[in-house]
């Protein structure tokens, strides 16, 4: 069996969008660190290693609905004046 699995993954990102652009862009990560180094990584292997490490929670995604929460402050309750 493959690992890791699609319904892993999907529950870590909520969609197959949210997964496909995470594991795009911490690959492309993985592959520009890697030209700096003496052991260069080919594209499959980026990706390879971005899913992997989404699996094991080393990257999180942060879905819009919660960027937009965690950017909003939070509202203090409203308290009667004496």
């Amino acid at each position: 069996m493959i690992y890791p699995t699609i319904g892993e993954l999907m529950k870590k990102t909520g969609s197959r969008y949210s997964l496909v652009i995470a594991a795009a862009k911490r690959a492309r990560q993985i592959a520009l660190d890697s030209e700096n180094t003496d052991h260069p990584i080919d594209g499959a292997k980026s990706i390879t290693q971005a899913v992997h490490e989404i699996a094991d929670g080393v990257v999180k995604v942060v879905l819009p609905d919660e960027q937009e929460a965690s950017d909003q402050p939070e509202e203090e309750p409203d308290t009667p004046e004496e």
